[in-house]
C-alpha cells in the first residue's frame, strides 16, 4: 500500500515538473500565434503548395515514351488548383473528354511549359496529375477565354494516348 502512495506521489510531482516545463516563461500574445489554416468541407488536410511543378503517376503506360520532338495525343481535363478543394480540384474550366484528343508537338512551346514539362517521359496508356504552378502556365496575364485569372497554379489530369 505503502509502494502505491509513493508511486502515485512520484508521478504527481512529475506531471507538474512536465506541465511547469511545458508552459512558457511569457505570455503569448494572440499575434503571435498563427491562425489556423481555413479548411473546406471534404478537405481533411491542405495539398501541396505548388510552387513548382509537381508530377504524379496515377497509372503508368506501358506503350511508346513521349520525347522532345514526338507529336502526343492527350487527353485532359483541368481545373483551377485550390489546395483546400477535395482532390485539391477548384473549377473546371477545360476538359477534352469526349471530344478528340489534343494533339501537339512535345517541347515545342506549343502549349504551357507545365505541360512540356510534365509529359516528358510519359508513356502510352499512362495517366498522370500535373500541379503546375503560376509561372509555368500563364503567369500573370489572364488565360485566352477569361477561364482562368492571372497568377493561377493549375491542375491537370492527363491521359497519354498516343505518340507519333
Amino acid at each position: 500500500m505503502q509502494r502505491s502512495s509513493i508511486f502515485a506521489a512520484v508521478l504527481c510531482a512529475r506531471a507538474t515538473s512536465v506541465a511547469q516545463a511545458q508552459s512558457p516563461s511569457t505570455p503569448v500574445t494572440p499575434a503571435e500565434v498563427p491562425a489556423p489554416p481555413a479548411m473546406v468541407v471534404g478537405s481533411a488536410t491542405p495539398g501541396p503548395a505548388a510552387e513548382q511543378l509537381i508530377v504524379t503517376d496515377t497509372k503508368v503506360g506501358t506503350g511508346r515514351e513521349a520525347t522532345t520532338g514526338s507529336t502526343v495525343y492527350m487527353h485532359y481535363s483541368g481545373w483551377l488548383y485550390r489546395p483546400l478543394a477535395k482532390n485539391m480540384h477548384g473549377k473546371l474550366f477545360d476538359s477534352s473528354v469526349g471530344r478528340e484528343p489534343l494533339d501537339f508537338t512535345l517541347g515545342a512551346g506549343r502549349v504551357i511549359k507545365g505541360w512540356d514539362q510534365g509529359i516528358q517521359g510519359m508513356r502510352v496508356g499512362g495517366k498522370r496529375t500535373l500541379i503546375i504552378p503560376a509561372d509555368l502556365a500563364y503567369g500573370s496575364r489572364a488565360a485566352p477565354g477569361g477561364n482562368i485569372p492571372p497568377n493561377s497554379a493549375l491542375i491537370f489530369d492527363v491521359e497519354l494516348v498516343d505518340v507519333k
